[in-house]
């Protein structure tokens, strides 16, 4: 077992040793300062953020309806919130594409026709396509921080005249706090490296949905050491989240 154990490690290992090793680290500050570099790094970022954001406003609410609701269908509910976790992000784009694009999509011809928002090849096609493939780790963070979450305390703020929201906002919110940030955390990694769904349903347009994975996949073919800068900045993000979480993500030995 041990044996084995290692090898798996190595597998793991020696991908991102590889990508240390190739890292020029003299040029990693000039290449993370190119004007491509720096744009594709901003996009990203507000990108993320504006996509964690979502997931957020919409997530939490699925999350309480999926830890406390009652009702027949919850399961599916549940398999269609989670399936973008396992859908490969090419197809979920283009299930964005058919949901939202301009001419072909259920309500993207509408949206252009009434209030004129086209998503596709858009910066909110961004961030909706981030959202969507970030939303599942922050739904699935967030249920398990209400269904831990014990219930006499709303139950006594109840009794003491709280209305709802008070008791949400002042008691549920707080104890939920730390389950919410977890989730934000991991939401929002997912959001900042995502890719195919990205491509397939905003573009590859420079300054416009060219994100910092794009950037890294193009740059690879004619300046693979920027490319290599890039990647470590999405390494470093991935490894200090979840090494910040790591306790109330595995919980290993608890």
């Amino acid at each position: 077992m041990v044996a084995l154990a290692g090898l798996g490690a190595a597998f793991f290992a020696l991908p991102l040793l590889g990508l240390l090793q190739r890292a020029a680290w003299s040029d990693v500050a000039r290449d993370l300062g190119s004007p491509e570099a720096r744009a594709a790094l901003a996009l990203s970022l507000e990108c993320s953020l504006w996509a964690t954001g979502l997931a957020a406003v919409l997530g939490v609410p699925l999350a309480w309806v999926l830890a406390r609701g009652r009702f027949r269908g919850r399961s599916l509910l549940r398999a269609l919130v989670l399936l973008p976790m396992v859908l490969p992000p090419v197809v979920g784009g283009v299930a964005l594409l058919y949901a939202f694009g301009r001419t072909d999509g259920l309500v993207g011809p509408w949206l252009y026709d009434t209030v004129g928002v086209q998503l596709t090849f858009s910066k909110t096609g961004v961030v909706l396509a981030e959202a969507f493939v970030a939303m599942p780790f922050l739904v699935l963070t967030v249920e398990s921080g209400w269904r831990a979450l014990d219930a006499r305390y709303e139950d006594a703020a109840a009794t003491l005249g709280a209305g709802r929201w008070t008791t949400f906002r002042r008691v549920s919110l707080r104890l939920l706090a730390p389950s919410l940030a977890a989730g934000a955390a991991l939401a929002w990694a997912r959001a900042l490296g995502e890719f195919g769904a990205t491509i397939t349903f905003a573009g590859n347009v420079e300054g416009r949905t060219r994100t910092t994975p794009l950037a890294v996949y193009l740059l690879l073919e004619t300046r693979p050491g920027a490319a290599v800068a890039l990647s470590l900045v999405l390494l470093a993000v991935s490894v200090v989240v979840l090494v910040a979480l790591r306790d109330r993500w595995f919980r290993i030995g608890r």
